[in-house]
């Protein structure tokens, strides 16, 4: 497996403690995850019925303010993974650096793949791939700007996995656009990975191949219950938002006090140039708080936003060491 955060195994083993001890930041996932609540038996015991995922997609299209084509999926992840065999092989080109599994699924499958700066060199791809807001750095893309990409490749993947902080960077609005694909995470705005739950939204041709690749049941009876609660819950959706631009800029002071500078982020997570990324999380280790670093970058490291008042403690206790 790539190295993504949340690798908490990876942390247990170099400083010690067990996984319950540790607070994990190396994600973007929220620390203050959508109460679930109880759950009908059904939703454990039965298999999902078509009336019932379809219940999923209505309140997704609620939830994102549109009239596409909605397809449910185990995470964005999964729908990442079959995106190589919705054409023939050719030219893939992403926009980077950026979330690292494209470039391996699409390699693997035998496209021809490159990173490209910007978004002018997008052009000619039959596969043209942007994430936005980017993972790790932020970078953030106008929506009209990725919409005059769309006659000069083949398809526009657009990843907005971290868009629900965001609503204005979506391009849902324009979802059902023959050419236009755009991924949506569940688990990460929502507080709720584990639950293994995103959206493809497209034209129909490519949501109806898609489909017919993941095949019956894709998702569980409990992620369609707890989906459909999350996204018609407007106000928490509302409350959450403005929740986390504030405490994004609270984390943004206490990194400043440790002189790391911002280089970017998200509502869900930061990312700082430290100088020495390897030590910095050491650091953060000694009290138990994972961060992510990267490989080819070694002053950067990213920091998801604690989720409590204990966790916040913590963190500015170490940091003020």
């Amino acid at each position: 497996m790539l190295d993504h955060g949340g690798n908490l195994d990876v942390a247990v083993k170099r400083f010690g403690g067990r996984l319950d001890d540790w607070i994990d930041l190396s994600t973007g996932i929220n620390r203050q995850p959508y109460p679930v609540g109880e759950l009908p038996p059904r939703r454990w015991s039965a298999l999902p019925s078509r009336s019932e995922v379809e219940s999923l997609h209505d309140a997704a299209r609620q939830a994102y303010v549109t009239t596409a084509p909605v397809l449910a999926t185990a995470g964005a992840q999964a729908a990442i993974q079959l995106l190589p065999r919705l054409a023939p092989f050719g030219r893939a080109r992403i926009l980077a650096p950026t979330y690292n599994e494209y470039a391996t699924i699409l390699s693997a499958a035998g496209w021809n793949v490159a990173d490209v700066a910007d978004l002018e060199a997008l052009g000619g791809a039959d596969l043209a791939i942007v994430v936005n807001p980017n993972n790790p750095d932020g970078r953030r893309h106008d929506p009209a700007e990725l919409l005059a990409l769309l006659p000069r490749v083949g398809r526009l993947i657009v990843d907005e996995s971290f868009a629900d902080a965001v609503p204005g960077l979506s391009l849902v609005p324009e979802a059902g656009r023959p050419g236009l694909i755009i991924l949506r995470s569940f688990g990460k705005f929502y507080g709720l990975a584990g639950l293994r739950l995103g959206f493809v939204l497209g034209d129909e041709a490519d949501v109806a191949a898609l489909a017919s690749m993941l095949g019956p049941w894709p998702i569980s009876g409990a992620a369609i219950e707890i989906g459909r609660r999350a996204l018609l819950d407007r106000d928490w959706a509302n409350e959450t938002i403005a929740r986390l631009a504030g405490e994004s800029s609270r984390l943004d002071a206490l990194a400043k006090e440790s002189n790391w500078t911002l280089l970017g982020g998200t509502p869900l997570f930061r990312l700082y140039e430290t100088g020495d990324a390897r030590a910095a999380q050491a650091r953060l280790a000694t009290a138990r708080i994972w961060s992510r670093v990267f490989e080819d970058a070694p002053g950067w490291l990213r920091l998801g936003l604690p989720g409590s008042d204990a966790e916040w403690a913590r963190l500015a206790a170490v940091l003020a060491r």
